[in-house]
């Protein structure tokens, strides 16, 4: 593996193992509200804390975005940046459900050059590099085959936050549903991505994303043979909040059904804060 990536890897690891500690004793965990049903724990600041120093420890010069302390950390002026989402998953984290992930991808001038995806829970780590593919531990891995969204089984996310547009999604999900095998939300959209690639899911959907979700997820997904992007196909999704993922051949009859969504806000309104 590339240098980067063994040190992004060594970061998850660290970052897991605060998170697998944790879930042993779930009624301890603080939780605190960042917004309406948008949580976050000391879980995830110790986690994020724990990645930052790994990282800047082999990188002192490198930039960081992270979910929790934004760019705060590391060269804001740097040409590398680290995309980190220390636990993606935090509401299921909290009710005990074992779907969430660590998420860290460098970016180099604004595009994602290796990816890491660790499921703690599980201890399957899903790594990438352009150019060199992707893989789950020492398997490589590719993208599934199948030609037609009538027999794929496609992930989403909903809107979660009070006040989101959840009924201009439900048009969505009906369009996707009513043409798919099946649609699955078990929310963490890092490891949905990580899916796509395994090939367990045929593809995904999401809005109202953040670059820290889907910066390693997408790599993984592009070096696995398949497709990223916005809802109208075109590549420019890290800061677009909305995110489709797939095979090529499923790919392209998504956006065939959801690019009259492309560039709506479906986000409520955040409350200035205190």
């Amino acid at each position: 593996m590339h240098p980067m990536i063994n040190v992004a890897v060594r970061a998850a690891r660290e970052a897991g193992k605060i998170i697998n500690r944790a879930s042993l004793d779930l009624d301890l965990l603080r939780v605190s509200e960042k917004s309406a049903n948008d949580f976050v724990t000391e879980v995830d600041r110790a986690s994020e804390q724990a990645i930052i120093e790994v990282l800047l420890k082999a990188y002192p010069q490198h930039g960081i975005l992270g979910e929790e302390t934004g760019s705060t950390h590391g060269r804001a002026d740097s040409e590398y940046q680290w995309i980190i989402d220390p636990l993606d998953g935090t509401t299921n984290f909290i009710h005990g459900l074992p779907v969430y992930a660590v998420s860290i991808a460098l970016a180099h001038h604004g595009v994602v050059q290796h990816g890491v995806v660790y499921d703690p829970s599980r201890d399957e780590l899903f790594t990438a590099s352009r150019g060199a593919g992707a893989f789950l531990d020492n398997r490589r891995l590719r993208v599934s085959r199948r030609t037609r969204i009538e027999d794929s089984l496609i992930g989403t996310g909903f809107p979660f936050r009070r006040g989101d547009d959840l009924d201009t999604y439900l048009e969505m999900f009906k369009k996707i549903s009513l043409r798919c095998v099946g649609l699955r939300r078990p929310g963490a959209a890092a490891l949905d991505l990580a899916y796509v690639a395994a090939g367990r899911y045929d593809g995904f959907f999401e809005v109202g994303l953040k670059p820290w979700d889907v910066a390693a997820g997408s790599l993984l997904v592009t070096e696995a043979g398949g497709m990223v992007g916005n809802f109208t196909g075109e590549a420019d999704f890290l800061h677009r909040g909305e995110v489709i993922a797939a095979n090529p051949r499923v790919y392209a009859q998504m956006v065939s059904l959801l690019k009259g969504y492309a560039g709506r806000n479906f986000s409520a309104p955040q409350a200035p804060e205190a």
